[in-house]
């Protein structure tokens, strides 16, 4: 297997208990690194159902990792409201 090219980084702010599910997440997987770990949430995520499209007039920390940080304002295909 050949090492990945990453020429792009990607810097978040994660709150305390944010940071603490990825890392529960790293260790329970046995992920060598917080971005193996981050890559592979990123992953299954993207592979995951559609959950819809932003709220207009949403900001970035309307989202949250944990689903409960400021509310996250995002509605389902059929909009019929958040989706967490």
């Amino acid at each position: 297997m050949t090492a990945a090219n990453r020429e792009e980084r990607l810097q978040i702010m994660l709150e305390a208990d944010e940071l603490r599910a990825v890392d529960d997440f790293r260790y329970k997987y046995r992920l060598p690194s917080r971005a193996a770990a981050v890559r592979e949430l990123l992953k299954r995520g993207l592979a995951g159902t559609p959950t819809g499209t932003a709220d207009e007039g949403s900001r970035s920390q309307d989202f949250g990792v944990l689903g409960i940080s400021n509310g996250s304002r995002f509605k389902d295909p059929g909009g019929q409201g958040s989706a967490d």
